[in-house]
């Protein structure tokens, strides 16, 4: 019996190391267990990362916060960014940043930029139903390393982000009750300690398909006190994205896993910013709450319902909600 239970045992073990052959293959992976998970880059090219790989520290001692950049877009300039220079009044004081306009941050995932699709279309949206300031945090140079390491960076990231939205809103106005921090994969995590990093929470945080591995039981996670409401949508949760409930409404379209259309788990874990971006635009993604999260997963929710995304500062809600989409845009 005992050498059943350590050849079992091994077994488990072996499962839990194997490494993936197939790129972008993660059907072997399970949250909190697997070694190896394949990841994409912000031009979807696969990674194989290694969960358990040592965090770089000197990497985290050169490039950290400090380095973040901040792109600001308005009606004036949506297409061309101004830069944003956290100490120098003049480079805000010479944009087109109005403090008495709402604010609307955005923050890419691991491995990416400011610069990729998900970001110019939920900036494009933005801009197309309000006059807003929206600003791209780019940290590449923190997000390129090993996940581990950028993983291990996300607080300070966060805290850096803080420190520059208050140097803002002192230099050329603006306010906690105005601004909305958006965040994909580990931005989502970065967005929701920029949030609990203030003596003033932001009035509403979007994670968009919150990173999963490493995250689950994180206290650095994204949570409900990192805004006055704080939303997710989960659509790779299990995977790439964590699943487990983190905000005040979480929404899982489609059970939250696997999206209509999509082949490979990078699709999935980008539908969270498209259906974000969609319902900017439009507010027709509307969810049923749920009683919990197996009814979620399984597309059961008949509760009252609560419309998935917008730009509304003003919205409030609580619980799980699912929901049904189309598989291309607008879904």
């Amino acid at each position: 019996m005992k050498l059943l239970v350590v050849l079992l045992a091994s077994v488990a073990l072996c499962a839990g190391s194997a490494i993936p052959l197939v790129p972008l293959d993660n059907s072997h992976y399970v949250e909190g267990e697997s070694r190896y998970i394949w990841m994409p880059d912000g031009e979807g090219k696969p990674h194989l990362v290694d969960l358990q790989a040592p965090v770089d520290e000197e990497f985290l001692q050169s490039r950290n916060g400090a380095r973040n950049e901040y792109w600001l877009f308005t009606r004036r300039n949506p297409t061309n960014s101004q830069i944003l220079v956290n100490g120098n009044a003049n480079s805000i004081r010479n944009s087109n940043y109005n403090g008495n306009r709402p604010t609307k941050v955005i923050v890419h995932g691991w491995n990416s930029n400011g610069n990729t699709a998900q970001n110019n279309q939920i900036t494009a949206a933005f801009l197309a139903v309000a006059d807003v300031n929206v600003i791209v945090l780019d940290w590449r140079s923190t997000a390129s390393g090993l996940y581990t390491t950028s993983v291990r960076a996300v607080p300070d990231v966060g805290r850096h982000l803080t420190n520059f939205l208050i140097f803002l809103f002192n230099t050329a106005g603006g306010n906690w009750n105005n601004l909305h921090l958006v965040g994909h994969s580990l931005g989502a995590h970065v967005v929701g300690n920029a949030g609990r990093a203030s003596n003033n929470r932001p009035v509403r945080v979007t994670g968009m398909d919150p990173a999963g591995p490493q995250w689950g039981g994180n206290s650095n996670a994204l949570n409900r006190n990192s805004g006055v409401y704080v939303e997710s949508i989960h659509s790779n949760g299990g995977a790439l994205g964590i699943m487990d409930p983190i905000s005040d409404a979480d929404f899982y379209p489609n059970g939250g896993r696997n999206q209509p259309g999509c082949i490979e788990p990078i699709c999935s874990h980008s539908r969270a910013p498209q259906l974000f971006a969609s319902s900017i635009r439009s507010n027709h993604l509307v969810g049923r709450r749920c009683n919990n999260l197996s009814q979620a997963q399984n597309n059961q929710c008949t509760g009252a319902t609560l419309v998935l995304g917008t730009s509304n500062l003003g919205k409030r809600g609580q619980g799980l909600y699912g929901l049904r989409t189309g598989n291309s845009w607008p879904f």
